[in-house]
């Protein structure tokens, strides 16, 4: 982190970051805001995406369904497309899931599969449920012989406030605050070789609570009324059943742990985790540049979803934007000095997979990348622009968001924002942004089978488009390149153990 800090402090200095931020040409700017505005197609096209293909896990067919769909809509607008291969790992197909707590009553568990996780064999699995803490290897050892034949919490419940209750006090609100730091505490060394160890225990974890002989572990959905948060990945594979469940289940559980009820699950789980590594692909599409046709631009969104509802807010949203922003610069009939290029990434819920690649592949041309500018926070309207601590930057920020300014997009945090896919680039020196955007319960649908059209909103999304199209536009029409950020080593992604999986 120093070594970052002092990078960033040379950077600021540098004269080409001073002369860019005083250069923006915001000739065209207008048209632009008229197409994205007065002419858009970014609900039809979202419509499309959410309703005849659906949900894009990685590696389904639906997936692969909506990259040729964008990719034809792009050339529809008059630019080139083309889909690009990776290595993506394995594939994962959700089948029915059942939990039913048994004892001291009867009752379903609302539960679905957590992402990359195998079934139960084919059998209905019953056994006590069991409260241990798992967030360390250490605390494991001192666990481990209480997860033999039991379903395991692996830590206590999430702090979510009761929504329909009063509003949170002073004093509840330190308590939750008390709660979220301890949660925190075994992940607060942030060293590279702390950051790797926990990596690694988290994909060695179901082949040892496995190999302990534990039916299977539950996570907490950690959000109100029923909904459930999913995850998973490829390069976490479990050969346990994984199930996420409410919020107030397990709590209810937890509650019964505690208090000596003996709570007993029975559960089912029918998934299929593939043997042999697939491809995967990135939609890339783009409008050349009529000067330096060599340095590009990249609008970034990713395409894949979570399959529990449609994918809208994460990231349908963010995908529909950049292509109506292409729409909206191939449309107006103004020419880019440096190439525009759209790229629509796939595998970035199992862990930025699609993007990482696409930096990997193309980390030749990193110097010549003027920013790659990603939209990923739902159907909002953009605020603004975090800077991801290129402080150097807030004056050339603050000039290319002025003629958007009337839209709402007049925000510059120095905020460094984490979790899309702009982290792939940053390592190639490359300045990567995500933008700010009006939450419109994100949080909500985030993840959860809340994510559907139905919260889509119109005027933000013709909003975001115009803001994503200026933007991009103003930077590609830029004379010079802005400074590089600090370079280093891509994160190492830890490997699953050379265990066999059980599939079904």
């Amino acid at each position: 982190m120093r070594c970052r800090l002092l990078a960033v402090a040379v950077l600021a200095t540098s004269p080409a970051a001073l002369r860019a931020q005083n250069s923006v040409d915001t000739t065209g700017a207008g048209a632009l805001v008229a197409q994205a505005m007065d002419h858009s197609e970014a609900m039809a096209n979202l419509r499309h995406l959410s309703d005849a293909i659906g949900p894009r896990l990685s590696g389904s067919a639906a997936m692969r369904r909506a990259n040729d769909w964008t990719a034809e809509r792009f050339r529809a607008y008059g630019l080139s497309a083309k889909l690009e291969p990776y290595t993506f790992g394995v594939t994962w197909e959700r089948g029915a899931a059942s939990l039913r707590l048994v004892s001291p009553f009867t009752r379903s568990i609302t539960a679905q599969s957590w992402a990359w996780t195998a079934g139960t064999g084919g059998r209905a699995l019953t056994g006590p449920v069991v409260l241990v803490d798992l967030s360390t290897s250490d605390s494991l050892a001192a666990h481990k012989g209480q997860v033999r034949g039991a379903w395991v919490l692996p830590r206590s419940a999430y702090p979510v406030w009761n929504p329909d209750g009063p509003a949170m006090t002073a004093g509840d609100s330190a308590r939750q605050a008390e709660t979220l730091r301890v949660r925190a505490l075994s992940s607060a060394d942030t060293s590279a070789a702390a950051v790797l160890a926990r990596r690694q225990y988290a994909v060695d974890l179901p082949y040892l609570l496995k190999a302990a002989g534990a039916l299977g572990t539950l996570v907490d959905g950690s959000k109100e009324h029923a909904l459930l948060t999913m995850s998973g990945s490829p390069n976490r594979v479990s050969p346990l059943p994984n199930l996420v469940i409410a919020h107030e289940d397990y709590a209810m559980l937890e509650r019964q742990v505690l208090t000596g009820a003996k709570p007993r699950l029975e559960g089912r789980v029918e998934n299929t985790i593939g043997r042999v590594p697939v491809q995967q692909w990135n939609t890339v599409a783009e409008i050349r540049g009529s000067e330096r046709p060599g340095q590009t631009v990249i609008l970034g969104a990713h395409l894949d979803s979570w399959d529990l509802g449609q994918g809208v807010n994460d990231n349908g949203a963010g995908s529909m934007a950049v292509l109506e922003a292409a729409r909206a610069i191939a449309q107006s009939g103004l020419k880019p000095k440096r190439t525009v290029r759209f790229v629509l990434f796939s595998g970035e819920e199992q862990g930025l997979i699609g993007s990482r690649a696409y930096a990997s592949a193309h980390a030749a041309d990193a110097d010549s990348v003027q920013a790659v500018l990603v939209l990923d926070n739902g159907t909002g309207a953009i605020r603004g622009q975090a800077l991801q601590g290129r402080t150097e930057l807030e004056g050339l920020w603050r000039a290319l968001l002025a003629p958007v300014a009337a839209l709402g997009a007049d925000s510059v945090r120095h905020a460094a924002k984490t979790g899309t896919d702009h982290l792939s680039f940053l390592p190639y020196g490359v300045p990567g942004f995500n933008y700010d955007q009006v939450s419109r319960g994100y949080g909500h649908t985030h993840h959860s089978q809340s994510d559907t059209y139905d919260k889509a909103v119109a005027d933000d999304l013709k909003q975001a488009a115009a803001v994503m199209a200026v933007t991009a536009f103003e930077l590609a029409n830029l004379p010079e390149l802005l400074p590089r950020g600090p370079k280093r080593e891509p994160d190492v992604i830890p490997n699953n153990p050379s265990a066999a999986l059980t599939t079904n």
